[in-house]
């Protein structure tokens, strides 16, 4: 058999709950989908716009407010547990205006109020944790953003 006059075909099935809520950008066309609706899966087709067909407008919508710059910077973060502040020393993935992906080896909540301290020129400023990523050999991978930082904390005109 050669397969001359074989149309092949590749049906995705998907399981999501509906709180499970992505923009529109970021799949691609999905023939069927599995819904799981009270305990019983519900089959139903849906069509999902590609990226290039989708507005820039909605596109712009799910996108960072401000650039980042890779930047590898010493760091330093500080939180107050029992009464006593405490600190743990990493480094940056990159850096922004408002805030920064840093490589620490402590690991947080997510929304936690911490000190961020730029080792470079000792300047600190009241951050919160915005996203916590994937623990790897030097650390967590931990989204900060800065409130009310100095224009100055990063030493770089953004």
């Amino acid at each position: 058999m050669t397969g001359a006059g074989v149309t092949r075909s590749l049906q995705i099935s998907l399981v999501f709950c509906v709180s499970d809520v992505k923009p529109p950008f970021v799949a691609e066309r999905v023939e069927k989908q599995t819904r799981v609706q009270c305990g019983n899966p519900v089959i139903e087709e849906t069509i999902v716009a590609l990226s290039e067909n989708v507005k820039f407008e909605e596109r712009a919508r799910y996108t960072r407010g401000t650039g980042r710059l890779n930047s590898r910077v010493a760091v330093a973060i500080e939180w107050t547990e029992a009464n006593r502040t405490l600190r743990a020393e990493g480094y940056t993935i990159d850096i922004g205006p408002k805030g920064c992906l840093a490589v620490l080896p402590q690991g947080f909540a997510v929304g936690q109020k911490l000190r961020l301290v730029n080792l470079t020129n000792q300047i600190s400023a009241a951050a919160t944790l915005a996203w916590r990523g994937h623990e790897g050999r030097t650390g967590w991978e931990l989204g900060l953003e800065l409130q009310d930082p100095s224009p100055d904390f990063w030493g770089l005109d953004f």
